[in-house]
């Protein structure tokens, strides 16, 4: 499984739309940044710390098709990153995270 973190309103707007298009970072990246199991508590961590009303997606790459490349980012670590929407249909669970808990450890726990 891979994972995206996103505000909880961004994920509500996907359900309405059947598809997620991207946050502002990933629309000037050009493709929807997720991140692999290794990697998405060291995201919460750089990308989200004191963040709240924050959603974890769990999305079955193999749901993903040709659109999903890993490719080099952060220290060279090879990171998923979907060239499209991410459609409803590839996530297999979305879990809001607490807001009374730092958020790389409520991924922790989520993740395992």
């Amino acid at each position: 499984m891979i994972y995206k973190l996103l505000a909880t309103t961004e994920w509500d707007d996907a359900l309405a739309a059947g598809h997620f298009a991207g946050t502002a970072l990933d629309h000037q990246d050009g493709f929807v940044h997720l991140s692999g199991p290794d990697q998405v508590v060291e995201t919460a961590r750089r990308h989200f710390t004191g963040a709240t009303g924050l959603t974890l997606l769990t999305v079955d790459p193999s749901r993903l098709g040709g659109r999903l490349r890993w490719e080099p980012s952060r220290g060279s670590q090879l990171f998923p990153h979907l060239y499209g929407p991410l459609p409803v249909t590839a996530v297999v669970a979305a879990a809001a995270l607490p807001a009374d808990v730092p958020v790389a450890d409520a991924v922790a726990a989520l993740v395992g």
